[in-house]
């Protein structure tokens, strides 16, 4: 797990926001220290390579620990969160902050920071990781064995063929996914999966969804385990292949 925080100016009278999209800034130039009193100022270091008619409204900070390497330190991902947001109450009290944790499925390896990057769908971050497995994607398309679960392209191949999973079947199937080892229960899948304005389903109903999902696994079925009197969970496989490009958190602090 890792985790990034995001600053934003914020002033007494929050502005419009503009209909444009929203672009992604380069790095801020290193903060230069300051000038001793006798020294002349020097000019503030501004953010490189801002397109005209755009202005730098806040950055992210990211920051790759996992919760053992924390532990380690003799700290959580909490108070580091907390650390942070109290420096930049101190620096800049106007500003606003937001803090979220990565996830990716359990011994996925890779660094950390990279994970936090991936899932907060960072431009630089996504068009490296698809320039490394273009190749490697594409020769696993042709030729794939066992199951392949494929949350960046909202997809399901068994043996190279597609699933032919619904929307919901899916996202039923990649929250367990996001939550590999841990029993959900029908009520959790329920507030997560249906919103306020959809009609809420009975747990009976979960089931019959759940059911759906596994017949379409067919002789895969058994990565969706049925938790008697609790719930469902997804047991991976070593025939079944995880990928993840970026998927946004599911927590925040």
């Amino acid at each position: 797990m890792s985790l990034a925080l995001a600053t934003a100016p914020t002033a007494r009278t929050a502005p419009s926001i503009s209909a444009a999209p929203i672009r992604a800034v380069a790095p801020v130039e290193p903060i230069a220290r300051l000038a001793a009193p006798a020294e002349a100022a020097a000019p503030a270091p501004r953010v490189r390579a801002v397109p005209e008619g755009t202005e730098a409204r806040g950055f992210v900070l990211y920051v790759g620990i996992d919760e053992a390497k924390a532990a380690a330190d003799g700290t959580t991902l909490h108070r580091i969160v907390e650390a942070l947001r109290r420096l930049t109450a101190e620096v800049a009290p106007s500003a606003e902050t937001y803090a979220a944790v990565a996830l990716a499925p359990e011994g996925s390896g890779g660094r950390d920071v990279d994970v936090v990057r991936l899932a907060l769908q960072d431009p630089a971050a996504l068009a490296k990781q698809r320039e490394a497995q273009g190749t490697e994607r594409d020769d696993a398309d042709r030729h794939p064995s066992g199951v392949i679960i494929d949350i960046s392209r909202k997809r399901v191949l068994l043996d190279g063929e597609p699933a032919g999973l619904t929307y919901k079947e899916f996202e039923l199937l990649q929250y367990l996914v996001l939550r590999e080892g841990r029993t959900i229960d029908r009520h959790e899948l329920i507030e997560s999966l249906w919103s306020a304005d959809d009609e809420a389903p009975s747990e009976r109903t979960i089931d019959v969804h759940v059911r759906r999902l596994r017949s379409k696994l067919a002789h895969y079925q058994d990565i969706v385990r049925t938790v008697r009197g609790l719930g469902y969970r997804f047991d991976r496989h070593a025939d079944v292949s995880i990928r993840q490009a970026s998927t946004p958190s599911p927590d925040v602090f």
